[in-house]
């Protein structure tokens, strides 16, 4: 059910909280070895490591775990250009979010990872794509990103995608049953985005329509969706 329903007639876009905790973190198959990364730190393989998937795959939370447990600054990767690199790595830790290879400043990448080599820092990138498939121009960067390892996060299996339509509903202080869970698990795609995507609209539904969320309502609105 949903916790309330108000008289508004428009969906508003809200914000929904959502926790980064540890014991927030759904884990499973696909996330695995991403998982055992942060959690085996400081005993990584390289300093300098990456954490690849798509979209909500989990990569920012693992981050978030991460960054509290080494004491690590955050940096956007789409400001890369634009910070102070040296007190970045004040604290010898830094994570480095959303990296993408579109308008990537990589003279500012270059600097930062030799920085990051001279101070013996850990740096955890996050990227849609493995850093080392970047098309960078700079033939140095290129062997550096090169020496990067990528652990991948990757499909959720269907119990994972079950517990996180779960969690995604539970954020949105919605009461979900196991009948509209494996429902909806069915008739969407098996990604993160997907699940997310078909929890907003669940949501924004029942509140346009002033019902609660419930398999009828999801059946109504994935009835010609596939599996």
């Amino acid at each position: 059910m949903v916790s309330s329903f108000g008289p508004r007639q428009l969906v508003l876009a809200l914000d929904h909280a959502v926790s980064f905790a540890r014991e927030d973190f759904l884990s499973g198959p696909s996330n695995a070895a991403a998982l055992t990364l942060v959690d085996r730190w400081p005993d990584w393989p390289n300093r300098v490591m990456a954490l690849t998937g798509p979209e909500g795959a989990g990569k920012s939370h693992l981050a978030a775990i991460w960054a509290e447990a080494a004491g690590a600054r955050v940096l956007s990767g789409k400001l890369l250009g634009e910070t102070d690199l040296p007190a970045a790595f004040a604290t010898g830790a830094l994570v480095l979010e959303d990296l993408e290879p579109k308008d990537l400043d990589e003279r500012a990448l270059f600097h930062l990872l030799n920085l990051a080599r001279e101070e013996s820092a850990f740096v955890l990138i996050t990227a849609r794509a493995a850093p080392n498939t970047f098309p960078v121009v700079i033939r140095d960067l290129a062997s550096r990103l090169r020496s990067i390892p990528a652990v991948a996060l990757n499909a959720p299996d269907d119990a994972l995608l079950r517990s996180l339509i779960v969690k995604l509903a539970a954020d949105r202080q919605l009461s979900v049953d196991e009948p509209l869970v494996n429902y909806v698990a069915n008739r969407i795609e098996r990604s993160f985005a997907a699940a997310r995507a078909a929890v907003a609209h669940l949501d924004e539904e029942a509140m346009r329509q002033h019902r609660p969320v419930t398999r009828a309502l999801a059946a109504e609105l994935f009835r010609d969706a596939t599996a």
